[in-house]
């Protein structure tokens, strides 16, 4: 495909586009591509996830690299640990299992429509839409692509005009290794976007916030396209009463410091028992100071991404000192940030609901701490918000643990740790309301991109001739007495 220069948008922000009519043409090749073979075998997919992987693989300096100049700060490590790793991993997994998947699942037809045979096939959907966010850009393309190959369909991805650099390393490595009837990358602000989501796609998954999830909805009721949405909201940390502090902090502190918070499960904010306040707010700094002993120049340590966002994140802090919080800075080397885009770990104590702290998603190093009394205040103030993509609970008692599973609703929940579960191959990963709808990763993906597909058979002995009408005849007596007895 031919693309658009990349040039200064102002803000740290670029722009990078394709040709709207580019758009079109992709889609109507790919649209033709899956007629003219609509179902590819199991061989073929498993080729498919092995040429991405081999993709990654031959250029993942590369990627490191565009990732870090897009931040202008993106630990090498981390892009290890959350984009390539568990990309790698997860097209392993797939292509391990997609044979197992794809089996026709054997169903019952039911007494009254014997002799009879029924199945459920799993038909590949069609033309396929990702829409990928900029905060992982290589693994929320990679994953949800992951699961649309592995279910046979054909894929266009719009990566985010905030991630240019990565954008296009990864059209470059895509279309090295995919004709584009079969997979396309695509790139480029709001316009391409509305370009993008006005195809009639058989099916979008778009990862992104609450606000742009609501458009990309509407886009697609215009053709009742269904849609898997990945939105993020607030999710939430409890830090019970029998669980040390330090060991709490540490997992609360590694959610929130990696990628500088923004990640859609990072922890937004803490529940922590009101007479363990000071303790938690004291093993934070420390624990955050160990990993970070300095951060400014810490090559462990990612920048928030754009100046708009480091904006966002500063008018947040000062609205909520404005309205009496006090935030604690951590800032073990007492570095001056002027300038830099880099920001330390701010934690927020004497919160009120009228704080942006409380009201929008933080994305980013600034944690509130919430006190409460008991455990039920605590899962109280969580069912009354928008239910989270991610809920985690930090304690040793079992039945306190199940108490929170079980009455809370969340996309997720981890107990004792933050993150990881969202790279567990086997997992279904996905949000419920405010945080979306639909989930990915795993076999759960497989079904997300496929139809399944409801296959009745009779075969030249068909015993329902003997019911037709006139229904006072002997065959309908019988199966009424049998059925209804």
């Amino acid at each position: 495909m031919q693309n658009g220069s990349i040039t200064p948008a102002g803000s740290g922000v670029f722009q990078a586009a394709t040709p709207l009519k580019e758009i079109d043409r992709v889609f109507a090749a790919q649209q033709a591509a899956f007629r003219q073979a609509p179902w590819p075998g199991a061989k073929e997919r498993v080729a498919h996830l092995y040429r991405l992987r081999e993709g990654l693989k031959t250029y993942q300096k590369t990627i490191i690299e565009a990732i870090d100049a897009d931040f202008e700060g993106r630990s090498a490590d981390e892009t290890l640990l959350a984009e390539l790793f568990p990309s790698m991993e997860g097209l392993a997994y797939a292509a391990r299992h997609v044979a197992g998947w794809m089996k026709p699942s054997r169903r019952t037809p039911g007494l009254m429509f014997r002799p009879a045979r029924a199945r459920v096939e799993y038909q590949p959907k069609g033309v396929t839409g990702i829409i990928v966010p900029w905060n992982y850009p290589l693994f929320l393309a990679v994953s949800p692509l992951t699961a649309a190959l592995a279910a046979g369909n054909r894929v266009m991805v719009k990566m985010s005009e905030y991630a240019p650099r990565l954008a296009a390393v990864f059209q470059k490595m895509i279309a090295e290794r995919f004709d584009e009837n079969h997979v396309a990358v695509v790139w480029g602000g709001a316009d391409v976007g509305m370009a993008f989501t006005g195809q009639p796609f058989d099916h979008v998954l778009f990862t992104g916030s609450t606000d742009v999830g609501r458009h990309v909805m509407r886009a697609a009721a215009d053709h009742l396209t269904p849609v898997t949405l990945e939105l993020g909201g607030k999710s939430p940390a409890i830090v019970s009463r029998d669980i040390p502090v330090e060991r709490a902090a540490e997992r609360i502190m590694f959610g929130k410091a990696f990628n500088a918070g923004q990640t859609c499960i990072a922890p937004d904010y803490v529940l922590c028992p009101a007479d363990r306040m000071a303790p938690f707010l004291d093993a934070c700094k420390t624990v955050f100071a160990r990993c970070y002993p300095t951060v400014k120049e810490n090559p462990d340590y990612t920048a928030i991404i754009n100046d708009r966002q480091h904006a966002r994140l500063q008018e947040m802090l000062r609205d909520a000192e404005m309205r009496g919080a006090t935030v604690i800075p951590v800032n073990p080397a007492g570095e001056d940030f002027a300038g830099s885009r880099k920001m330390p770990l701010y934690l927020v104590r004497d919160c009120t609901e009228k704080m942006r702290l409380l009201q929008e998603e933080i994305f980013g190093p600034v944690l509130p701490v919430l006190p409460y009394d008991t455990l039920q205040q605590a899962v109280d103030y969580i069912n009354d918000r928008p239910r989270p993509l991610a809920l985690y609970y930090f304690g040793y008692n079992r039945k306190n643990a199940d108490f929170v599973i079980r009455n809370t609703i969340s996309g997720g929940v981890s107990v004792n740790e933050t993150l990881v579960h969202a790279a567990a191959d086997d997992l279904p990963f996905g949000g419920i309301g405010a945080s979306g709808m639909g989930e990915y990763h795993g076999q759960e993906g497989f079904l997300t991109f496929s139809k399944a597909r409801s296959v009745f058979e009779k075969s030249r002995f068909n015993l329902n001739r003997l019911i037709l009408p006139p229904y006072d005849r002997p065959g309908f007596r019988l199966l009424r007495r049998l059925l209804l007895k």
